[in-house]
């Protein structure tokens, strides 16, 4: 039946693929099975970290990047593990040129504008010239492995200043709490593919924002000891979401 736009229906749909949830990696789950050439698999797009935390990852065009807590990049073996990671194909179904500063939180509130829906994922990519940008990357951990809650109370705080390069993450609804990150998680790397980190703030100068819309999203549990045994369901869930993303909801 027709359902109001064109093109055939199964054409719109994008698979979403997460592999563990973010309530395991808050509760201290932060070695995976899955390797990143496995990962790639489904997808060219994406973030996520690598076993024991050691650096954030950043997917793009295909190439996935580790950026470490010392400020360096480099490129990830096929061979690495990841506890945590979403990707999908990045195909952009809408997006904006910026021409004008704009903070974060207003380039949020231009994306939400674009959005059909608040209840599916969408995948975000800004690339441009940036104002400043800060950033954060937790240092690798060691066994036995502490709460994320502890973990990112050592973590390294950096703004970069008049830089180039490319913001990118997801917006995930507020009803996959415990499953991913509700609101925005994005990386940044800049264009020479020498430093980045998770995003906590940046400013804009110019450039341009593509959206992607994720309809399916395709859920991979590890199997292990520590995820069975991990609790999934803290009482304060939010707040730890909140601690480890350094950021206020919907941000």
């Amino acid at each position: 039946m027709p359902d109001g736009h064109t093109g055939r229906v199964d054409d719109q749909r994008r698979t979403v693929f997460q592999t563990s949830l973010m309530s395991a990696l808050l509760d201290g789950v932060y070695d995976g099975d899955l390797t990143v050439g496995e990962l790639l698999e489904h997808g060219d797009f994406g973030l996520g970290t690598f076993n024991a935390l050691d650096g954030e990852m950043l997917v793009l065009d295909g190439v996935c990047h580790r950026l470490r807590a010392d400020g360096s990049v480099e490129r990830a073996s096929d061979d690495d593990l990841t506890p945590f990671a979403v990707v999908m194909p990045f195909e952009p179904v809408t997006g904006f040129d910026v021409t004008t500063r704009m903070s974060r939180a207003d380039v949020v509130a231009r994306i939400i504008e674009l959005e059909d829906s608040q209840n599916y994922l969408f995948a975000v990519r800004v690339q441009g010239r940036f104002e400043t940008v800060t950033t954060r990357t937790v240092r690798r951990q060691e066994k036995p492995y502490p709460p994320m809650r502890e973990a990112v109370k050592d973590e390294a705080i950096v703004t970069f200043s008049s830089i180039s390069g490319t913001v990118a993450g997801f917006r995930t609804p507020l009803y996959e709490r415990g499953i991913g990150v509700p609101g925005g998680h994005v990386h940044f790397i800049d264009d020479e593919l020498s430093t980045g980190g998770h995003v906590l703030d940046f400013v804009l100068e110019h450039g341009r924002v593509d959206i992607c819309k994720g309809s399916d999203l395709q859920l991979r549990l590890p199997l292990s000891s520590s995820f069975g045994e991990a609790d999934l369901d803290p009482a304060d869930l939010d707040d730890q979401v909140r601690n480890a993303e350094n950021r206020s909801p919907r941000s």
